[in-house]
C-alpha cells in the first residue's frame, strides 16, 4: 500500500489529546450507513480488490483505494442525487477493505500451491474472512488510545488525505472523470497488447555477448501507474535490486559456472546449459529469497520501539476505555461497537477455524492467532499511523510470526507434511488481520477528521471485509486455473507407486485422470488418460507439484504446472505466462525450509548477507531485496512510472507549487484507473485465455481469431514498437501530473 501525506483537515500542530473539531459536528446525524453506501462500496471494493490480487500476484505489491474508491464514490452520487459526505465515508470504508483482506490472503495462501496442493476457494474465502473479521475487532479498543488521544502526534497520512478528498467533494471540488478516461484507456492499450499481441509486451535484449544478462519491461498499464504512486525512490530501489541480479549475479554465476562438469544445489542441468531464465530460477530466485526474508526482518527489528509503546498502549486503552465508557455519556463521533466483541468474536473466530475440517487449524492454532494477531495488529496500526501503510512491514512481521509457528511446530513434532499447510493458514488469518488493523486506522483516521460516526465505520469495515474475501477467494483460484498449463516432463528413474502413497507419504496417487488437454498452452492436444500424482517433498530429484503419469508404466509424462508461482515458463519458443506471487513464494520456502529441511541454506545466506551489506551502504535493503527478487520486467515497468513521478514532482518544483497537492492530485488518480483498468483486463485476458485452453485450443487463441499481428508482422514483435508504445503512456501520465486539482 502506498503513503501520502497532507495536512490534517481541522487540525494544527496539536499536541495528544487536543480538542478536535470535525467537519460534521456531533450534534448533527446526516446519513451515513444507508443501503446504497454499503452497496456501491462492496462493488467498488471488489473491483479493486481483485486488481490488487493481479497486481500481489505479479509484483508482491498492493496499492490503496481509498482515494479512488472515494472519488468514484461522490461522482456517482452526483448522477443518482444529493449524498452526504458521512454516506461517502461509508463508501469508501467498506470498499478499501479489499485492499488489506487482498494482500494478506495473496502474501501467503498461494504458498500451498509451491507445496504440492491445490487451491480450495473456501479455505481462502473462510481464512480471509476469519483475519479480516479480527483485523477490525482487534481495533476497536485501539480507536481512542491510537486515533483519539493520539491526534496531532499520529498523522495517518493515509486516512488524513481521504478525509481531504472527501472534504473537498463535499464543496463540489472533485470529480471522477479522470480515474474513467485512465481505466479505459489501461482497458483497451492492454487488451491490444496482451490479448490481440498488437504490439511487443515484454520489449528489451537478451545480451549474447554478456552470457547470463537480460534487460527486459513489462510495459504494462498497472506497472508504470505503481511507479507513479510509490514514487522514484522506492521505484529506483526496486530496479536497482532488478540490475544487481539479472545484469550482475547471473551473469557471475554464467561467468563461473560454466566451467563446471556437475550441476549443483539439487539441479539438473549443467550451468553452461542455461539460459538466463534457468539461472534465475536455480539460483537467484533463492538468493532474493533470502533477501527479501532478512530485509523483512530487519525492518520489523527497527520497529521494536514502536512495537512495545504500541503494545503498552494497547493494554492501557483497554482499561481507560473501558473506564471511561461507563463515566462518560457518548457523543455519536465517540459510539464504538462494545469492547466485549473483541474478546468473544476473537474467540469465537479462533475456536470456529479449529473446528472447521476443511482448515485444519487446530486449537494451538487457533491460540496462535489470538496472540500473534493481537500483538502485531497492535503494531500496525501504530506504525500505519506514523509512517504510513507504506512503510507497514506487513511481510516482515507476517514471517516473523510464520518463523515462530513453524519452530513451535517443529518442537512439538509437528512436522509432517500437512502441518506446513496449518502453519501458512495460521499466518494467512495473522496477516489478513494485521493487514486490515492497519487499513481499519486509516478509515477511522479519516472519520475522526470528516465527523463519521465510529461504530458505523466499524460495522461497514466488517461487511466490506466480507464481500471482499469471497472475490478475493475466486479471484485467486481462478487466475491458478487460467494460468495453469500440462507441460511434457519426464524423471529419469522416478516411478510413482502404482496406488496408495509412498512409504514416506510423499509423493500420493489420487483417483482422479485427466485427458483431453492443450500441451503447454498449444493447439496441440493429449487425448490419452493420465493418473494425477502429488509430490509434497521434493523426492528423487522431483520438486512438489502435480504431475501426470502413465498408468502403465507409472512414470511422469507431464506436469500440471500452476498459474501462480509456476517454474516452466517457455514452451517449444510459446511463452507461459506465470504470476510470480512472491511473497507467498517466500513463505512456502521459510516454512519448508523450517519442517522439511530441503532449502538450500547455502544460496538463501548468500540473500541474507547481500542485505546486510547493503544495510551497511545506508540503502533501506526491502526493496532493493524485492527487485533482486522480482523479474526485472516488473521492476523496470515499475521504475519507468516512478521516472514520470520525478519529472512531475521537479516541474511542480520549478513552478513554486506545493507538493502535497500530487499526493491526491490529478496524477494519482490517473495512475490509480491505469492500475484498476490494467488489472481487470489481465483477469479478463486470463478468462479468455482459460475459456479457449478448456476446449483444447491456445491459450493465444484470440490473437489467432483477429489477426492484426500477423497483419502488422515485424511492428508487432518489435522491442522499439513495444517501447515507443509504453513511453506514450508515460508522457500522458506526466500531462495528467502536471494539471491543477
Amino acid at each position: 500500500m502506498t503513503s501520502t501525506s497532507a495536512p490534517h483537515p481541522g487540525a494544527g500542530p496539536a499536541a495528544s489529546g487536543a480538542t478536535h473539531q470535525p467537519f460534521i459536528p456531533a450534534t448533527q446525524a446526516p446519513a451515513e450507513l444507508t443501503p446504497r453506501a454499503i452497496v456501491l462500496g462492496v462493488i467498488l471494493g471488489l473491483i479493486f480488490g481483485a486488481s490488487n490480487v493481479y497486481l500481489a500476484l505479479k509484483i508482491g505489491l498492493t496499492v490503496s483505494a481509498s482515494i479512488p474508491i472515494a472519488v468514484l464514490s461522490i461522482t456517482i452520487f452526483r448522477w443518482l442525487g444529493r449524498s452526504t459526505i458521512l454516506e461517502n465515508n461509508i463508501v469508501q470504508t467498506t470498499g478499501s477493505a479489499a485492499d488489506s483482506v487482498s494482500a494478506g490472503v495473496v502474501f501467503t495462501i498461494p504458498a500451498i500451491l509451491l507445496m504440492g496442493y491445490d487451491l480450495d476457494i473456501s479455505r481462502v474465502a473462510i481464512l480471509a474472512i476469519a483475519g479480516g473479521l479480527m483485523g477490525v475487532l482487534m481495533m476497536i479498543p485501539l480507536r481512542r488510545a491510537l486515533i483519539v488521544k493520539e491526534h496531532g502526534n499520529l498523522p495517518y497520512p493515509e486516512g488524513t488525505a481521504c478525509a481531504e478528498v472527501l472534504i473537498a467533494g463535499e464543496r463540489g471540488g472533485i470529480h471522477a472523470k479522470t480515474v474513467f478516461q485512465a481505466f479505459g484507456i489501461a482497458f483497451v492499450y492492454k487488451f491490444l497488447m496482451t490479448a490481440l499481441k498488437v504490439w511487443q509486451e515484454y520489449p528489451g535484449r537478451v545480451f549474447r555477448s554478456y552470457q547470463g544478462a537480460e534487460v527486459r519491461v513489462e510495459a504494462s498499464p498497472e506497472l508504470i501507474g505503481v511507479g507513479y504512486i510509490i514514487g522514484p525512490q522506492i521505484a529506483g530501489y526496486l530496479f536497482a535490486g532488478g540490475c544487481l541480479a539479472y545484469v550482475v549475479l547471473m551473469p557471475a554465476i554464467k561467468l563461473f559456472g560454466s566451467a563446471m562438469t556437475e550441476p549443483m544445489f539439487g539441479t539438473t542441468k549443467l550451468i553452461s546449459q542455461m539460459n538466463a531464465g534457468e539461472i534465475r530460477a536455480a539460483f537467484v530466485f533463492y538468493i532474493g529469497a533470502g533477501a527479501v526474508a532478512s530485509a523483512g526482518i530487519i525492518a520489523l527489528v527497527r520497529s521494536l520501539p514502536t512495537i512495545v509503546s504500541a503494545f503498552r498502549a494497547g493494554f492501557a486503552d483497554m482499561r481507560s476505555s473501558r473506564m471511561g465508557q461507563a463515566i462518560a455519556a457518548k457523543l455519536r463521533t465517540d459510539d464504538d461497537l462494545p469492547i466485549s466483541l473483541t474478546v468473544f468474536g476473537s474467540i469465537a473466530l479462533a475456536v470456529v477455524i479449529a473446528l472447521l475440517p476443511q482448515i485444519g487449524v487446530n486449537l494451538l492454532g487457533g491460540i496462535l492467532i489470538i496472540v500473534f494477531g493481537f500483538f502485531f495488529t497492535t503494531v500496525s496500526s501504530r506504525i500505519c499511523g506514523q509512517v504510513g501503510s507504506s512503510a507497514n512491514p506487513i511481510s516482515g512481521m507476517t514471517i516473523a510470526a510464520l518463523i515462530a509457528i513453524s519452530f513451535i511446530f517443529l518442537l512439538l513434532g509437528w512436522n509432517q507434511i500437512d502441518d506446513r499447510v496449518r502453519a501458512i493458514s495460521v499466518a494467512c488469518v495473522i496477516a489478513v488481520a494485521v493487514a486490515n488493523g492497519g487499513n481499519t486506522s486509516q478509515d477511522l483516521k479519516t472519520g475522526f477528521l470528516v465527523g463519521a460516526t465510529p461504530r458505523r465505520q466499524q460495522i461497514a469495515i466488517l461487511i466490506g471485509a466480507i464481500g471482499s474475501a469471497l472475490a478475493v477467494g475466486w479471484t485467486l483460484t481462478f487466475l491458478n486455473k487460467a494460468y495453469s498449463y500440462q507441460v511434457p516432463e519426464t524423471r529419469a528413474g522416478f516411478v510413482a507407486p502404482a496406488s496408495g502413497a509412498s512409504p514416506d507419504g510423499n509423493v500420493v496417487v489420487h483417483t482422479e485422470t485427466m485427458s483431453h488437454f492443450g500441451i503447454g498452452g498449444t493447439d496441440s492436444i493429449d487425448n490419452n488418460m493420465y493418473q494425477v500424482i502429488r509430490v509434497y517433498v521434493e523426492t528423487q530429484g522431483v520438486p512438489p507439484g502435480k504431475y501426470l503419469v502413465d498408468p502403465a508404466s507409472h512414470e511422469i509424462r507431464y506436469v500440471v504446472d500452476p498459474g501462480i508461482g509456476g517454474r516452466i515458463r517457455e514452451y517449444r519458443g510459446h511463452e507461459l505466462k506465470r504470476l510470480d506471487s512472491p511473497k507467498a513464494t517466500l513463505m512456502a520456502l521459510i516454512t519448508d525450509g523450517i519442517l522439511t529441511h530441503k532449502l538450500p541454506w547455502g544460496l538463501v545466506l548468500i540473500g541474507v548477507f547481500l542485505t546486510i551489506a547493503i544495510e551497511l551502504m545506508g540503502v533501506s535493503s526491502l526493496p532493493v531485496a524485492v527487485g533482486v527478487y522480482l523479474p526485472i520486467t516488473t521492476s523496470a515497468g515499475m521504475f519507468a512510472g516512478g521516472i514520470v513521478r520525478w519529472l512531475v514532482e521537479r516541474r511542480v518544483r520549478s513552478e513554486s507549487r506545493s507538493l502535497a497537492e500530487i499526493e491526491s492530485g490529478p496524477g494519482v488518480l490517473f495512475a490509480s484507473g491505469l492500475i484498476a483498468g490494467g488489472a481487470i483486463c489481465g483477469i479478463a485476458v486470463a478468462a479468455i485465455a482459460g475459456w479457449g485452453s478448456a476446449r483444447g485450443m491456445s491459450a493465444e487463441w484470440l490473437a489467432e481469431k483477429v489477426p492484426i499481428h500477423h497483419l502488422l508482422g515485424a511492428v508487432s514483435t518489435s522491442s522499439l514498437i513495444g517501447l515507443v508504445m509504453f513511453a506514450i503512456l508515460g508522457v500522458l501520465l506526466y500531462r495528467i501530473g502536471l494539471r491543477k486539482q
